[in-house]
């Protein structure tokens, strides 16, 4: 059936990738050339975003909610932004145009995010503009703290590598006592379907999986049940899922954070400082191009959708959503336009009976510092400071009858040494800032180890200046887990009106554990005529994270790389390439539908996003230095003229 809006497609555009993008963004889908979306959505959470949250929140029931410095200081716990920056300059163009809003900005309270917007239209004097709130993501059932017994009976691992063995490096779980301050469930997208179909014009959510808020305009324009679309839903679900997946991020797939980078910085109508940000236009079949406004910045290719499609994926296979399985193997992209990719191939599964939810979890405290360091060997008089500073710290905690750090890093960066460890080649650099990082049980000690980072500025190496006044902050730990999904109920309140959604049957037989293999990926079998080549020459690539677990995009510019791909940048490679990152495993898995290979690292992280040491918290340089640094072996004939031996 075609969509309720009598179209020919629905449009969708994104706006938000993260807590921090541009506001301006929503301006430029509203306004641009190109734009005319029947949906305009955001994305605001992320795992770091919820446990920030989640501390600030706990903050203020800690002083009884009536501490008028930490309210002022804290904020609310949906994201305000939405409503001050994005809302409040565009409400009459949006209702002008009929243009409806998704958007998961409802956080931690999706019911105060409702009555805000309702107060905002009332102040705007906008009339008619019905607001719905999706709730029923928390699973802490109103309590403020808790610890893992809450949950003990429930509770499941979730393991980056398989679906059988659910414990199969997992990130650690809270399991000695540490305090829960939140756990919330990726609930899917029949709440938004259900509030629309309710009357809403604005759906806010607290955490959805990501691509719910297009998945949920979806479901509704086409109407979508598996009693209608039969054997086709869960294709058509995946093939929505999969849309959502690609602009969830904004700019990943317009062009932002790609491997060619100059051809998005130095693209028509301003490059970087004008990046257009993703639309997409999905048809009734489940097909989908995805474009974006006209006289914008960066660029929509083949390249720069195959990238975002891979960022943070694991098993290409299993996608696993709230709502269906997504299976990306096969999807295939055609340029078939100037800033136009044509999307097709996604295939679904009927949805797994667990949800996955992100826990977080306080674990004691932790700082960061910075020195700036230059002159001659930088990095040799970092590396010694670093190495000093540790020392000197310890030795006071000995002195005061105080325990060790529990961790500690020291990361020269400009020298190469954090990221490429030793496969570094900058080593002579004469500018480095060096960063110390700790974790403790306490936060006197860690106040202690922060004063020590100041002091070499005058006590220790020469050409030493401040980099800011390190602070001890509590160490924020997530952890992602799964929980029957009979232990949550999906509900949206539109008026006064509360309304219950049904989910739909999931896979009790578990038949998702034994997905159909695709044929494999032919390897080069030829030994002769060959040289090397950096793989940036033959491939794109992306990473990004999932809790302590990096994935590594790799996609050949073209078929004939592939089987030498293949051959050469096996998890062995990988593995050695990364081990003074990657401290779990490496497994490759294939996806021919896109001239591609995903590789996931497992404890890779130093426990994630919200609580590593690590410089690069969440992976997002990985794939480039692998690319930038490990080698293929192509025959002399195929090397591109622009290729880095």
């Amino acid at each position: 059936m075609p969509p309720k809006s009598g179209k020919s497609n629905v449009r969708i555009g994104c706006y938000s990738a993260f807590l921090g993008d541009s506001p301006e963004a929503a301006a430029q889908l509203v306004y641009e050339e190109g734009a005319n979306l029947d949906y305009l959505v955001a994305d605001y959470l992320a795992e770091i975003t919820m446990g920030v949250l989640a501390v600030k929140k706990n903050a203020r029931m800690m002083a009884g909610g009536k501490n008028d410095l930490i309210n002022s200081q804290l904020g609310s716990d949906y994201i305000q932004q939405f409503l001050g920056q994005v809302l409040n300059r565009l409400l009459p163009d949006l209702q002008k145009n009929k243009t409806k809003v998704i958007t998961n900005a409802g956080a931690l309270d999706p019911l105060g995010c409702k009555a805000a917007i309702e107060k905002l239209c009332d102040k705007l004097n906008i009339k008619g503009m019905k607001v719905a709130a999706v709730v029923g993501d928390d699973m802490m059932n109103g309590e403020n703290i808790t610890t893992l017994d809450t949950f003990k009976n429930d509770i499941i691992s979730f393991s980056p590598l398989s679906v059988k063995n659910l414990e199969l490096d997992a990130d650690r779980f809270p399991i000695n006592g540490e305090p829960i301050v939140s756990m919330n469930a990726y609930l899917g997208a029949k709440g938004i379907a259900a509030a629309l179909e309710a009357g809403a014009d604005i759906v806010v959510t607290g955490r959805v999986v990501d691509s719910a808020i297009v998945v949920g305009p979806l479901m509704y324009e086409y109407g979508w049940e598996p009693s209608k679309q039969k054997d086709k839903y869960y294709d058509l679900l995946a093939s929505a899922s999969l849309a959502g997946h690609i602009i969830e991020c904004g700019c990943h797939a317009t062009g932002g954070n790609f491997t060619d980078w100059r051809k998005a910085a130095y693209s028509p109508y301003g490059g970087y400082s004008n990046m257009g940000y993703p639309i997409v236009e999905f048809e009734e079949n489940g097909e989908f191009v995805v474009t974006k406004p006209v006289k914008t910045g960066g660029l929509v290719t083949v390249g720069t959708v195959a990238e975002q499609i891979l960022y943070e994926t694991l098993d290409p296979a299993l996608y696993i959503l709230a709502d269906v399985i997504l299976d990306m193997r096969q999807v295939q992209l055609t340029q078939v336009g100037e800033n136009r990719v044509h999307v097709k191939g996604a295939k679904g599964h009927q949805a797994t009976p667990y949800l996955k939810c992100c826990g977080i979890f306080i674990d004691g405290w932790s700082v960061s510092g910075t020195l700036i360091i230059g002159g001659e060997d930088a990095r040799g008089k970092a590396e010694v400071v670093g190495i000093a500073i540790i020392e000197r710290a310890r030795r006071i905690l000995k002195q005061r009858g105080m325990d060790d750090f529990r961790e500690i890093n020291i990361e020269p960066l400009g020298s190469e040494i954090a990221l490429y460890g030793v496969n570094a080649k900058s080593l002579n650099t004469r500018e480095v800032v060096l960063r110390v990082s700790a974790t403790h049980n306490e936060r006197k000690a860690l106040q202690m180890l922060a004063n020590e980072i100041m002091a070499p500025v005058t006590c220790m190496a020469p050409g030493t200046g401040f980099g800011g006044t390190p602070i001890p902050l509590p160490n924020i730990v997530h952890f992602p887990c799964l929980l029957p999904k009979s232990k949550a109920t999906t509900e949206f309140v539109l008026g006064s009106t509360l309304q219950k959604i049904e989910w739909d049957n999931w896979d009790d037989a578990l038949k998702y554990q034994n997905i159909t293999a695709l044929p494999p990926i032919p390897t080069a079998t030829e030994t002769k005529g060959l040289v090397k080549t950096k793989l940036i020459s033959v491939a794109f690539g992306r990473s990004g994270d999932k809790g302590d677990v990096s994935n590594v995009g790799i996609i050949a510019r073209d078929s004939k790389y592939l089987p030498y791909i293949k051959r050469s940048v096996t998890e062995k490679v990988i593995a050695k390439y990364m081990q003074h990152l990657c401290q779990g495993s490496v497994k490759r898995y294939e996806l021919p539908g896109l001239l591609a290979f995903n590789f996931v690292l497992t404890h890779a992280l130093g426990g994630g996003g919200l609580n590593s040491l690590l410089m690069d918290k969440q992976g997002k340089s990985f794939a480039q230095v692998v690319i930038s640094g490990v080698d293929v072996e192509i025959p002399a004939d195929m090397v591109p003229a622009d290729a880095r031996l």
